[in-house]
């Protein structure tokens, strides 16, 4: 059994701290935020994620998971994690203020040959400062630089079985000790160094938003001429080189990663001299589904002045509580601004958060309170209990029946079934009976026509 200090009690950190309690080690986890630790020193999970409450409650129970408000006089952990919170900054920079008061707290308290493991998403060339602040406190300490690749809503599966662990130090000795920690997990082990480690965390989160982002704007053309996206993404997918994952197209990537991790990318880039010319375009297509969205639901009903919207989740993904950069929310803000009245019902997220962030938004706690004399609903986060909303139930009290459902997650059939209006992202509307229009066109003849009459004047 390692003895282990966690600072952080975030997503990361309590997710991380209470994995490694359950796989026998002594965690100590660390929060300046005296109210979260005293609401964890009682077994509550501050958060929404499936499996940690749980989690938590037996590391308690076992004695190998402890929760601290502040910082002790000396630090007796052989390993300390550091997960704090880095938001982006002016710029699109990481904001790093956390991690050095982390460090600069840690210093004076670490004891000798301690290993100072970073696990928060941090700009090239991090570790070198973290090295270096820590050294301040004369004890001979190691820096490694350990990434994480949790999803929020699938966390603790995510690490106790992880695709691989990425390690980078330049000492090696170092690298092996924090590989013990997960040697029962089984993984493949990437070692490497600092840098090469940072940089696989952005690349690796650059290329998994860069992927939704191209299947939005593959949505896009499939609207325009008559595909259905998701058999072009089934097809696309059926390719190993391609690959299923993030291949969904819908209101685009939020949450506490992908904005600020492209962001900062490109950022980086721009400031060592370098083109960021495909993160802005990533960015600048996410940005644009929000958009299309509020544009299918004006095409529906014309001007949104007066309307009311009823829109179908807060958070950025389903199976979490977490607002933070929500497409739905981003929505909902961008509908209001166009003068209508927007509710928002999620099935996790509180109307606290939600108006927090969003004062001049509405909430509803129920679902059906939410739809009442609603003129559209729109579907913005793939919660499960959405997949059976009691259709017809609520088509008998809205004022309009149009659903846009800007994840493609209903049923189409039972919507329209229902007495809906139906639009979805990148799919052919159908007529009553079951034909497919091609959006705003006639049909593909014509459309050819058109495109040959176009390149004709072209010449």
């Amino acid at each position: 059994m390692t003895q282990l200090a966690v600072i952080g009690c975030g997503h990361v950190g309590l997710v991380a701290g209470a994995c490694l309690a359950e796989l026998g080690h002594d965690v100590e986890c660390i929060d300046i935020d005296v109210q979260r630790i005293e609401e964890l020193q009682q077994g509550n999970s501050p958060i929404h994620e499936p499996g940690l409450e749980e989690l938590i409650r037996s590391g308690l129970a076992s004695g190998r998971l402890r929760f601290r408000a502040g910082y002790p006089d000396r630090l007796d952990a052989e390993i300390v994690f550091i997960a704090v919170n880095t938001p982006e900054g002016r710029d699109g920079a990481a904001d790093l203020y956390a991690v050095r008061a982390a460090i600069e707290a840690l210093a004076p308290r670490l004891q000798p040959g301690a290993i100072v493991v970073n696990k928060s998403t941090v700009p090239i060339g991090t570790g070198d400062l973290v090295d270096t602040l820590a050294q301040r406190g004369g004890a001979a300490i190691s820096v490694v630089s350990n990434p994480e690749f949790l999803q929020e809503g699938s966390a603790i599966q995510n690490f106790m079985e992880p695709d691989r662990i990425v390690l980078g130090s330049t000492e090696p000795a170092a690298i092996e000790r924090v590989a013990a920690l997960y040697e029962p997990l089984g993984a493949e082990i990437l070692r490497t160094d600092i840098r090469t480690a940072e940089m696989i965390k952005y690349a690796s989160n650059a290329f998994l938003a860069t992927k939704v982002s191209f299947i939005n704007e593959i949505a896009a053309i499939c609207d325009a001429v008559g595909a259905d996206v998701n058999e072009v993404a089934r097809g696309m997918g059926s390719d190993p080189r391609i690959g299923p994952q993030f291949l969904r197209a819908g209101l685009g990537w939020g949450g506490s990663c992908f904005p600020k991790d492209v962001q900062s990318l490109a950022h980086m880039a721009s400031m060592h001299g370098a083109h960021p010319q495909l993160l802005r375009a990533v960015e600048e297509i996410n940005d644009n589904q929000r958009r299309l969205t509020l544009q299918k639901l004006r095409d529906a009903l014309g001007e949104l002045e007066g309307r009311k919207i009823l829109v179908l989740g807060a958070s950025f993904k389903p199976h979490t509580d977490d607002i933070r950069h929500s497409p739905a929310l981003e929505l909902a803000d961008l509908l209001q601004l166009q003068g209508a009245r927007v509710v928002v019902h999620d099935p996790v997220v509180t109307a606290e958060q939600v108006l927090t962030e969003f004062p001049r938004l509405e909430f509803a706690a129920e679902l059906m309170a939410g739809a009442r004399d609603a003129d559209a609903m729109v579907l913005a986060t793939e919660w499960p209990q959405f997949r059976e909303l009691p259709l017809r139930e609520m088509a008998a009290i809205m004022r309009g029946r149009v659903i846009v459902d800007a994840r493609n997650f209903l049923d189409s059939d039972a919507a329209r079934d229902a007495g809906f209006a139906y639009r979805a992202v990148g799919r052919p509307q159908q007529e009553h009976g079951g034909r497919a229009k091609t959006a705003e066109h006639d049909t593909p003849s014509t459309m050819l026509a058109a495109r040959s009459g176009e390149a004709g004047l072209r010449r």
